[in-house]
């Protein structure tokens, strides 16, 4: 899948890689129109920092440019990652009022990474327990009404190929819709189960019991 959204950009890597934010916002797939592929020797090296591997979508990606996701701020100044905790991403995207109401998740949400997608929302990569395949979770952060984290895609496989419209889910009514879906629905529950005590998402305010519980351990949650 992540092969044919790679075909598909390499037509016009300069085309934007979301159009309904034209003309006020451009997001080329591939800055300067020219893949900048992380070097081959360090990718074959790469892992998060936690140790866990890259998915193989992400793998593939990385080996054709890495300009999309260095201008998501992925990178440290040596090219190394950068993830970010779950609170850290709120606050940075959201503002800094929203980002303590996260903190309980972001042990669990320990390396997040912002993913082009949205407008007053955000798609975030969660690197957390892999899927069969090897993918881990795209959440979609919603703050239109009250703040919303629910899983949106498996992977990033889904998400690259969703954003390059290669795939016809445009149906869909809600940001976890995929969780009933034929191929990727058994992919989207898993996740549900390894990253959100098998909810598809969660609101605020949130819900402490069980999900607290389940995610974090017994201990009692530090604010009311």
């Amino acid at each position: 899948m992540t092969e044919r959204v790679i075909e598909a950009v390499r037509r016009d890597p300069a085309a934007s890689a979301l159009p309904y934010l034209l003309p006020y916002v451009n997001v080329p797939w591939v800055e300067g129109g020219t893949p900048r592929p992380m070097p081959e020797n360090v990718l074959a090296e790469a892992a998060f920092p936690s140790g866990r591997p890259l998915s193989p979508s992400l793998r593939a990606w990385l080996a054709y440019d890495t300009s999309l996701l260095e201008r998501h701020h992925w990178f440290t100044p040596d090219g190394g990652f950068a993830p970010r905790p779950l609170d850290q991403l709120v606050a940075d995207e959201m503002g800094d009022f929203w980002g303590p109401e996260f903190a309980w998740l972001s042990g669990h949400f320990a390396e997040c990474f912002l993913l082009p997608g949205g407008s007053d929302s955000r798609r975030v990569l969660a690197v957390t327990e892999p899927d069969e395949e090897g993918e881990y979770p795209v959440l979609a952060l919603d703050f239109d009404d009250l703040p919303y984290l629910g899983l949106m895609y498996p992977g990033f496989d889904v998400y690259l190929a969703d954003t390059a419209e290669l795939l016809d889910l445009a149906k869909r009514k809600t940001y976890s819709d995929l969780i009933s879906h034929p191929t990727y629905g058994p992919r989207m529950r898993r996740h549900a189960v390894q990253s959100l005590a098998g909810s598809a998402a969660i609101e605020y305010p949130f819900d402490f019991e069980p999900l607290y519980t389940e995610l974090t351990g017994p201990a009692e949650p530090t604010r009311p």
